[in-house]
């Protein structure tokens, strides 16, 4: 397989992430369903606390990469759906940082939404891996 990120402009660097990101021939596909920030028991976590919602999702994904033999290095597109746009890029700095610790520059989309699967929720995230 072969992984070319395409650069960002303007607030690519800034912001962590590629226009695009090309790859040849995968040898394996990842398809991230919806993340949130769920808790052991299943109820969601950090309630009205986006920065703890934003860091525990990221680890729910993590955990679900490990399970499937994947690494963040490996995820070449992620899509935030959240209840307040504004909000979210306030906190961008955690995604950022946690995108940096990865060594993962996905392609990416922020999308403002009027609700979530739970009440609870002030942000999804979903993706996708290759290898």
């Amino acid at each position: 397989m072969h992984r070319q990120d395409i650069g960002p402009r303007m607030f690519g660097d800034r912001l962590g992430y590629n226009r695009a990101v090309s790859v040849d021939r995968p040898d394996r596909w990842l398809v991230l369903a919806g993340h949130e920030s769920r808790g052991p028991d299943g109820a969601i976590v950090h309630v009205r606390d986006l920065r703890g919602q934003i860091e525990t999702t990221f680890d729910r994904i993590a955990e679900t990469l490990e399970e499937a033999g994947f690494t963040f290095t490996d995820v070449v597109q992620l899509r935030y759906f959240a209840l307040d746009v504004a909000a979210v890029t306030s906190h961008f700095d955690v995604i950022t940082a946690r995108l940096e610790r990865e060594n993962c520059r996905p392609a990416t989309v922020l999308v403002g939404v009027t609700a979530l699967s739970d009440p609870d929720m002030l942000i999804e995230i979903e993706g996708l891996a290759v290898r």
